[in-house]
């Protein structure tokens, strides 16, 4: 306190007061204007400091709750955001009715849907050319080799005729709205169920073969093998009793759109359990990803 009181006293003042205290001796006098200006440097000192400590603390304090502000407020105000429930939008769409066939279709239910059976155009690095379309049954897709090692990828339910074919076939019929037979194996295998079809099916909404199907021939004769559309939308991910290769009834839709009669078929089947994933293989047996 004593300190504080010199500095806010001029020098005039405290050497005044060591006169006061010594007498006007000069020798005095010289001795009362150190000890003066001793008293005020000490004081300055001791203000100082004190305060340049302060301030210190009050500074790294200060720059400490700076620090930790966006931090604290980023705890405090940042949520993520909320996803929609159900399926994205966007496949909604995609799968959504088609008013304008011969048999309006309705919107296909994929909420329940694996997403990665949705179509969607993925990477895709065998060897075949683009135009190509690759059946990988025991991994349930199918896909269309595009241009620049890209693929439309569709997923596909496989029936059992499906899991027995293998090898190249080529695209010689394309049929819309198809009727549809079953084959004598099917009848045999299920007579209560196909026998009052043996003569054939009407084309509609619940023919087996879905609104589109394209039938396989190998070296000029039918395989009997078909890629065809789907009256059991559930069906599709799965190794099924009947049938060949099954889509969505709006993908066979779109991947009827590309496809051109001369389009070459390669299925693959490996030897593995139906429904046991395996990687993506190439027709000479080599693994290409997908």
């Amino acid at each position: 306190m004593a300190a504080m009181l010199l500095v806010a006293l001029s020098p005039h003042h405290v050497a005044r007061h060591y006169l006061d205290a010594f007498g006007t001796d000069r020798r005095h006098l010289w001795q009362a204007v150190r000890l003066s200006r001793a008293a005020l440097s000490g004081a300055t000192k001791a203000m100082v400091q004190p305060v340049m400590s302060v301030s210190r603390r009050q500074f790294l304090r200060h720059s400490l709750v700076v620090a930790l502000a966006p931090t604290v407020a980023g705890c405090m105000t940042a949520r993520e955001p909320l996803k929609p429930a159900g399926p994205d939008p966007y496949y909604v769409a995609m799968y959504g009715p088609r008013p304008d066939e011969r048999f309006p279709l309705p919107a296909t239910d994929i909420s329940n849907v694996d997403p990665q059976f949705l179509r969607q155009q993925v990477d895709y690095f065998g060897p075949e050319a683009a135009g190509t379309i690759v059946v990988d049954t025991p991994n349930r897709f199918l896909f269309l080799v595009q241009e620049n090692r890209k693929a439309m990828r569709y997923g596909i339910g496989v029936g059992k005729a499906g899991l027995e074919f293998e090898g190249r076939a080529t695209i010689a019929r394309k049929a819309e709205w198809p009727r549809w037979t079953p084959t004598q194996s099917m009848i045999a295998r299920e007579p209560d169920r196909y026998g009052p079809l043996a003569g054939g099916m009407e084309p509609g909404l619940t023919n087996p073969l879905g609104p589109r199907a394209l039938y396989l021939f190998r070296d000029g004769v039918d395989t009997l093998y078909r890629i065809h559309g789907t009256t059991e939308a559930w069906s599709i991910g799965k190794a099924i009793s009947s049938g060949c290769i099954r889509l969505f009834n709006q993908d066979i839709l779109d991947l009827y759109g590309r496809v051109p009669v001369g389009a070459v078929v390669v299925v693959l089947r490996h030897d593995a359990p139906s429904e046991e994933a395996v990687p993506v293989a190439n027709a000479t047996g080599t693994f290409a990803s997908a």
